[in-house]
């Protein structure tokens, strides 16, 4: 089965987020929910996360598994995106409707995903 162009641009997506983890982390560290302890190892783990489950899916062998694991991570990361429109501090500056329109992008994310298990 030869590999669609598109599922290595969500690839390239994960990693290159998950690398910003580690060269932006104060910008992950003010949206973090007050509510979960270690934001800085958070932040990193969520980082490398990204990164792994980004280079994953570019091998059959692990793709339904690193898709498995980017569902869930998106459903984790639903909990920052409902935090950041509690107040105008968690927004970290970031438009109302933006921070709205990030909701049901996530459930596209989590989609486009589920597109690529393999049988």
């Amino acid at each position: 089965m030869e590999t669609p162009w598109h599922l290595y641009l969500m690839a390239g997506m994960y990693v290159v987020a998950g690398v910003a983890h580690f060269i932006f982390p104060k910008a992950y560290l003010r949206i973090m929910p007050r509510y979960l302890p270690s934001h800085k190892l958070l932040v990193f783990l969520s980082g490398l996360a990204e990164i792994v489950l980004g280079i994953a899916l570019c091998f059959e062998a692990t793709r339904n598994l690193s898709i498995f694991g980017i569902i869930i991570m998106l459903i984790v990361f639903l909990s920052v995106h409902f935090y950041m429109l509690s107040g105008e501090k968690a927004s970290a500056g970031i438009p109302k409707w933006i921070l709205i329109l990030r909701i049901p992008l996530q459930f596209g994310l989590m989609y486009w995903a589920y597109f690529y298990l393999l049988p």
